[in-house]
């Protein structure tokens, strides 16, 4: 039997998940802000934010680096109060984000969320998805198994062997 939540009393927890992912590709960050809770802690991979005025903003600056930045719902499991989101993300990306100038180069990637509900309010969510692989969309790392590709890593193993043999 599904899981409810308290607002409005006829949905389940996926289904607040799903608004949350509806006013993001709406680009409505203040939307989405009023379904979480006012002590949310969200783990990116870059960053912990805390609450939902450091959510909002980071979905603002998300905004401003790709407008055209999409979030698909692939999959959605939920189970008591975890809520889990298979999406694909696809934008362009054209401003700053994480410190990085936009690039102009398209991004799509393929991640997971993992929200926790408490009191009909997202509580927590951890967001995973390929750092490389985005870093290598954006042209920050070379394409895998590019020739750049291959020496960066032949450089590693030399490096690794280096420290290696100073320890002994």
């Amino acid at each position: 039997m599904p899981t409810r939540e308290a607002s409005p009393a006829t949905s389940t927890n996926a289904d607040l998940v799903r608004r949350a992912f509806e006013a993001v590709n709406r680009h409505d960050a203040r939307a989405a802000s009023e379904l979480w809770s006012e002590d949310a802690l969200w783990r990116v991979p870059e960053q912990t934010i805390r609450g939902p005025r450091q959510v909002a903003a980071w979905f603002e600056e998300l905004f401003a680096a790709m407008p055209d930045v999409r979030f698909d719902v692939i999959a959605i499991a939920a189970e008591g109060p975890d809520v889990f989101v298979h999406w694909h993300m696809a934008g362009r990306h054209t401003g700053r984000l994480t410190g990085l100038d936009g690039t102009g180069r398209s991004i799509a990637l393929d991640g997971m969320d993992h929200l926790v509900v408490r009191d009909g309010k997202i509580a927590a969510n951890t967001i995973v998805f390929d750092q490389l692989e985005s870093a290598r969309q954006v042209g920050a790392l070379p394409p895998l198994g590019s020739r750049a590709d291959r020496l960066m890593t032949a450089m590693l193993n030399v490096r690794t062997k280096l420290v290696s043999s100073l320890r002994r």
